[in-house]
C-alpha cells in the first residue's frame, strides 16, 4: 500500500484551489459544496499555501476572527511542505507524520497537481473492507 506511487492516487482527483484574497466563508462553503478537508491556496498558478479544517477551527473559530471579513492569506499555512507525483506514498505518510499534518500538495514543475492526505491510505483497504462486509451480509441472507 505505501508503494502505491502519489500519481496513482491523484489520477481521477479534483484539486480544489482558491486565492489568497478568498474569504473563510467562501472557503469553507466551496470546501463543504466539494466535500473536501482541505484547499490549496494558489497565486497565478503557483501554491502559496494550504487552508484546512484544522486551520479553520484553529485560526479562525478559536481566535474569534470574523470569516466573513477573514482571508485565506490570514490564516492559511504558507508555504506547506510538498511532494512530487512520482514519489510513493508511504514518503508521503511519513512526512504527515513526522510534520503533524494530513494534507500534502503535490507538486510538478512548480505547480500544484494535487493532493494527498492520510485518508488517501485508507483507499483500496476501505474498499476491501466493504467487499468483505456487503458479503458478509449476503451470506447471512441467503442461510437466513
Amino acid at each position: 500500500m505505501p508503494q502505491r506511487s502519489i500519481r496513482r492516487i491523484i489520477a481521477n482527483q479534483h484539486m480544489l484551489t482558491a486565492p489568497a484574497n478568498t474569504t473563510v466563508l467562501e472557503a469553507a462553503q466551496l470546501m463543504k459544496r466539494s466535500k473536501f478537508g482541505a484547499l490549496l491556496v494558489v497565486d497565478n498558478g503557483r501554491l502559496v499555501g494550504i487552508f484546512t479544517e484544522r486551520d479553520a477551527l484553529f485560526r479562525v473559530v478559536a481566535e474569534r476572527r470574523d470569516p466573513d471579513t477573514t482571508t485565506l492569506a490570514e490564516v492559511m499555512t504558507s508555504h506547506p511542505q510538498t511532494i512530487n507525483p512520482d514519489r510513493p506514498f508511504g514518503h508521503a505518510l511519513h512526512m504527515m507524520y513526522e510534520g503533524g499534518f494530513r494534507h500534502v500538495p503535490v507538486i510538478e514543475r512548480d505547480r500544484p497537481v494535487g493532493m494527498v492526505s492520510a485518508r488517501d491510505a485508507l483507499g483500496p483497504e476501505l474498499g476491501e473492507f466493504v467487499s468483505e462486509l456487503q458479503a458478509r451480509e449476503h451470506i447471512g441472507e441467503i442461510l437466513g
